[in-house]
């Protein structure tokens, strides 16, 4: 057996300088957020929005950014293959499944209390 030859590097100083520019950014929005607070909510909104957009931008621009967006499209096109089942299916199978909920029940409390009767009132005789 052949070990994998796939080998991950470690991303580029240019890379580092992106993502640590996009927790920059994220810490300066939530602080100009707050700073803003004298302009009005919309004022302070619209910073954070634009602050936490700039962040996104760096962090997507950066090679873990362009991974990531990478996995986000591979895991769309998956959930494209699932074959989802039909109304009448999925209502059925809910049936089923309180069915089996409610007889289970049953069953542990009918032999919760028949263990109960052969303890307490056959072997011990507590209950009369």
């Amino acid at each position: 057996m052949a070990a994998s030859s796939q080998v991950e590097t470690v991303g580029s100083g240019a890379s580092t300088f992106k993502l640590a520019a996009a927790a920059v950014l994220v810490i300066g929005a939530i602080v100009a957020f707050y700073m803003s607070a004298a302009l009005g909510p919309w004022v302070q909104w619209l910073v954070l929005v634009i602050g936490l957009l700039l962040a996104a931008g760096a962090f997507l621009w950066s090679n873990p950014g362009r991974d990531f967006v990478g996995y986000v499209k591979d895991s769309w096109n998956e959930l494209k293959k699932v074959v989802w089942p039909t109304r009448k299916e999925a209502v059925q199978m809910t049936g089923y499944v309180f069915a089996f909920a409610i007889v289970m029940a049953l069953f542990l409390w009918l032999t919760d209390t028949t263990v109960g009767w052969i303890i307490f009132d056959l072997l011990l005789g507590w209950r009369n």
